[in-house]
């Protein structure tokens, strides 16, 4: 009978459990919506400033090269880690772990530091590498100016010369179900090469070309940064959803094996007992 007891022990266990992970999953559903709203609303904004920054350099004096698009040897280089505050997601923040690892082995040659955006990240990172910062807290109150702060310490770092090239690694949102480890190169920003000569547009600039590009770049910049955090929440979301949905599916398995386990060893021990005062019944009546 210990052993049924154990038994009931763990279905009760499991069924604690599945309450817990269906719920995180209800959160994480509601959360959802909200954060894909964001990314899908800033993403045309994002290519938008991107197209008119392309357009403008484009009729601009080859000579004039923005600050943030000049390119210099590498020698050190910052990568920047979106992960989340919190875990119980899947393979979300181990696998922006695993890209960095395999950026770090890939640029060996390269002095490197990372920047951490999210707690995993951090403790992922902090005794094995040189953390240059970590802005966790931007997630306590996202929006657009905390990290903005955040990109404008990198930007005065690339302006210094503290760094040469400056990465962001996260997770793009592709569905709830899905989620893309992606690297995009933050600093220095690519502008198209102009390998064929740009068909004549009649562009009228004010106040003039270096001063739009001078404050739109910045801007571009910032609103890069913000996009990838923004995917990375609604990739984190979504991740958390999928798990605990499959957490939940697979607690409710092992509780209906342990419930046909239970009933068969509750059968066999009552079996036992009728058979056991049978015997004593005979045993009495031969005697």
């Amino acid at each position: 009978m210990a052993n049924l007891k154990e038994i009931r022990g763990r279905i009760t266990s499991i069924s604690s459990t599945m309450q817990i992970t269906r719920a995180m999953k209800m959160v994480s559903a509601a959360k959802l919506k909200k954060a894909q709203d964001a990314i899908v609303m800033l993403r045309p904004y994002s290519e938008k400033l991107q197209e008119i920054i392309q357009n403008v350099n484009a009729s601009s004096d080859p000579d004039q090269v923005s600050v943030y698009a000049q390119k210099r040897e590498v020698k050190k280089v910052l990568y920047i880690a979106v992960t989340s505050n919190r875990g119980l997601a899947g393979a979300f923040n181990s696998s922006i772990v695993k890209e960095l690892n395999t950026q770090f082995q890939n640029n060996a040659h390269h002095e490197i530091e990372v920047l951490t955006i999210g707690k995993k990240a951090f403790d992922a990172v902090r005794r094995s590498r040189k953390v240059y910062s970590n802005d966790s807290a931007v997630f306590d109150n996202l929006n657009f100016d905390a990290v903005a702060n955040v990109t404008e310490g990198v930007m005065k770092s690339f302006r210094e010369g503290t760094f040469d090239e400056v990465y962001v690694i996260y997770n793009k949102f592709v569905n709830a179900a899905t989620q893309e480890v992606t690297t995009e190169q933050l600093l220095p920003i690519s502008m198209p090469e102009n390998e064929e000569a740009p068909a004549e547009t009649d562009y009228i600039f004010e106040p003039n070309r270096a001063e739009i590009l001078d404050n739109l770049i910045p801007k571009s910049i910032k609103t890069q940064l913000f996009k990838a955090v923004l995917d990375s929440v609604a990739s984190e979301h979504g991740a958390r959803m999928t798990a605990m949905h499959k957490a939940t599916d697979n607690a409710q398995e092992l509780k209906n094996d342990l419930v046909i386990f239970y009933n068969k060893a509750r059968q066999a021990a009552i079996t036992n007992e009728i058979l056991e005062i049978v015997s004593g019944a005979e045993a009495l009546k031969n005697s």
